[in-house]
């Protein structure tokens, strides 16, 4: 029999910022860094998430090293204040947000890259941005492969927090295959290096695979070595439409049973009407389905490839198939698949999730969406890196309409449920944060849950790192 891990009460820090003289904090680091103006402090307050419960830090640390951010960690700990992490802002699950009386620690200011052509690493800081590592890395004829739809927007540091994914996923993997070690600041402001530049390391228990995705609740990564590769060879792309949606999970199966593209994403006929809105590429409205299908093999291969699943689009009552190994004409395609949350959202307010499911059971959770949607009266779009399953419910709501609000909340909550009971999860790259923490128990189980427990209570003991979220 499984022996239950015991849910550990965790603590959470008690704020009195009425009685914190800030001062000491601000001498003792560099001119500028800390930020205590409310009006200034205020855009450090959400996250895209926007979660309505967020408070108003005591001070923002936009820090410049690791020792900035051993000193901010201390001088929160002394005076039992809360200590968030945020990088670049664009997190999706509230996972940054504030909450009242916190040390807001920011890293902006910690944008170096340095790359290492001989061991192909990449040693950077978090604040750097994904797109910054990718240009970073082309000069030297390397390639970062890691691409979240925010990659020109989002930072390493909050990729690594969230072990963030992208849509070449399904065939070079996600962040925590590229992490090969970080320097990390702990909740006792002790400053450890994990890991480091090489391939295989098995010494010790795997901590920096620990760090990854912890979204800011063990430590403050404040360098990450990355495992880089050889730069992607330019990608066939065929983009196919269908007036059915079991021909498109169809579609997907019979793809990912028998290769392995470099893309493989899925947009539902929400997503192409209102993505058509904005780009006008002359995409098929009454379509209930379209993939955006790559191919990176060598010329010869990709051709084949493509063939293939031209035949596979085909047999599954395709009503349109185009391709092309034009990089400027296939990007095309892939830069409308990008634009899909931004589109939906100038129809009004998103509450966005990141469910995955095994790929076999993609078309269950899309239908199961749909009935959640119809029986809300909402308009519920999604988009997914199909090839492994992880999907994007986009809910769209009017927040000035009590009643729709209501509503969304409820869906929300039905289509976490709807993954779980498909044997998936509610979270696939964009972290539990605050907004999804509610379902996680039922998500993980109650031992599962309570290792998680044990782990925050060993490294954080009183509870400083970013309290709140996840567990």
């Amino acid at each position: 029999m499984a022996r239950k891990v015991g849910t550990v009460a965790l603590r959470q820090p008690v704020v009195d910022r009425g009685n914190v003289d800030i001062a000491p904090l601000v001498s003792a680091l560099p001119a500028s860094a800390v930020i205590v103006d409310p009006d200034k402090m205020a855009s450090y307050r959400w996250d895209r998430a926007n979660d309505p419960d967020a408070g108003y830090p005591l001070a923002v640390v936009r820090v410049e090293s690791a020792e900035d951010v051993q000193t901010a960690v201390r001088f929160a700990v002394k005076h039992h204040l809360p200590v968030i992490t945020r990088g670049a802002g664009s997190g999706l699950s509230g996972g940054s947000s504030a909450v009242e009386g916190c040390i807001m620690v920011s890293t902006e200011r910690m944008r170096a890259i340095q790359i290492d052509r001989t061991t192909r690493t990449a040693v950077v800081e978090p604040g750097a941005l994904n797109a910054e590592v990718k240009a970073a890395a082309a000069e030297h004829g390397l390639w970062y492969p890691p691409d979240p739809s925010s990659f020109e927007i989002c930072s390493i540091g909050g990729n690594v927090a969230t072990n963030a994914g992208g849509l070449c996923c399904v065939k070079y993997g996600v962040t925590s295959d590229y992490v090969l070690g970080m320097t990390v600041v702990l909740a006792d402001g002790r400053i450890v290096k994990l890991g480091g530049p090489r391939l295989k390391d098995v010494a010790g228990l795997s901590l920096t695979k620990l760090f990854v995705g912890s979204e800011g609740t063990l430590g403050i990564i404040t360098q990450i070595i990355l495992r880089l590769i050889p730069a992607q060879r330019p990608a066939s792309t065929l983009v196919a439409s269908f007036r059915a949606l079991d021909d498109a999970t169809a579609t997907i199966l019979q793809i990912t049973e028998a290769m392995r593209p470099s893309m493989l994403e899925f947009m539902d006929k929400a997503t192409i009407n209102a993505v058509e809105d904005v780009s006008r590429m002359d995409l098929d409205r009454q379509a209930e389905a379209m993939l955006v299908v790559q191919s990176d093999e060598p010329a010869g291969y990709a051709a084949e490839e493509i063939d293939r699943i031209t035949e596979i689009c085909a047999r599954n009552n395709a009503s349109d198939v185009f391709s092309t190994d034009d990089p400027e004409e296939g990007n095309a395609f892939v830069t409308a698949r990008r634009m899909a949350i931004p589109a939906v959202e100038r129809k009004g307010s998103l509450l966005l999730e990141d469910v995955g499911v095994p790929v076999p059971e993609l078309g269950a959770l899309v239908r199961g969406i749909a009935e959640i949607a119809a029986g809300h009266g909402l308009t519920i779009a999604v988009i997914a890196h199909a090839g492994d399953g992880n999907t994007h419910p986009l809910l769209v709501f009017d927040p000035m309409d009590a009643d729709e609000a209501r509503r969304a909340q409820l869906a929300y909550g039905e289509v976490m449920r709807l993954a779980i009971s498909l044997g998936g999860t509610i979270t696939g790259e964009h972290g539990v944060g605050r907004l999804k923490k509610p379902w996680l128990p039922e998500c993980l189980g109650d031992d599962a849950l309570g290792l998680n427990h044990v782990l925050k209570a060993a490294l954080d003991p009183d509870g400083v790192l970013n309290p709140g979220v996840g567990f």
